[in-house]
């Protein structure tokens, strides 16, 4: 209510100036003919006015703004990976039975394209995951994930535009929910069978969501940071022949 206020003491302030500039034209030089001229020319151009302004101009700010905000969230997702995304794809990985038959759309080169990217995300949605919480490291994975709670927790909170980030907002909620689930049980060793299905069905969810991330990071790292994505390609947690070293 006080911002509608504002706005229409502006305008009457804005209208009120305009009269009386063009009442002291009249009381100079005693011309309503040159004044309704310029009022009529003025008024012609101004959708022409509003139309550069508004929308053009407005556009580009759009698109600009846009960019920066892409370049701020890729950079915040890569702090993500950097800190904790990569170490939980190896943990959860172990999980997952058919994981060597999915290794091969996710070792990527440094001449992969665009298309390869969107290939290998093509064929990780599609692909068929038997994850069983049975088959790894439960108790690891819970104090991993409690260890990082904290973090993504300021990651999410901190950055709004994460919260405009969709997929990624669904990773980090998902993310969320596996580590109360692991946390709020005090011995994973002695689970019923319903529960053991319960983290499986869990650990799938967060595991594709995050290789869907991971792989999207990965292409825009590709097409932005080459650097980076040399190194990426050389810590692969999929491949078990990479080096950080350079050949």
């Amino acid at each position: 209510m006080k911002h509608l206020r504002w706005q229409m003491l502006a305008a009457c302030s804005l209208l009120s100036i305009s009269f009386f500039i063009y009442l002291l034209h009249y009381m100079l030089f005693q011309d309503m003919h040159h004044i309704f001229v310029f009022m009529v020319g003025h008024l012609a151009f101004l959708p022409i006015e509003i139309l550069t302004v508004t929308i053009i101009i407005d556009q580009v700010l759009k698109a600009r703004e846009k960019k920066t905000i892409i370049i701020k969230l890729n950079m915040v997702i890569g702090i993500f990976f950097s800190k904790v995304g990569i170490d939980l794809l190896k943990r959860l990985s172990v999980f997952d039975r058919n994981t060597d038959k999915i290794r091969k759309h996710l070792i990527f080169t440094t001449d992969w394209e665009k298309h390869d990217f969107k290939r290998a995300s093509e064929k990780i949605k599609t692909a068929s995951y038997d994850i069983n919480s049975r088959l790894g490291d439960l108790e690891d994975l819970k104090h991993f994930m409690n260890n990082e709670m904290d973090f993504l927790l300021m990651l999410l909170l901190g950055n709004q535009p994460l919260l405009e980030h969709e997929n990624f907002t669904d990773l980090l909620w998902a993310i969320t929910h596996l580590s109360e689930e692991l946390a709020l049980r005090d011995d994973l060793n002695r689970l019923s069978g319903t529960d053991l299905d319960h983290l499986s069905f869990d650990i799938k969810k967060t595991y594709t969501l995050l290789l869907g991330e991971w792989l999207a990071y990965m292409s825009h790292m590709k097409n932005n940071y080459p650097q980076l994505f040399s190194l990426a390609v050389r810590t692969n947690p999929f491949n078990p022949d990479v080096s950080v070293a350079l050949q």
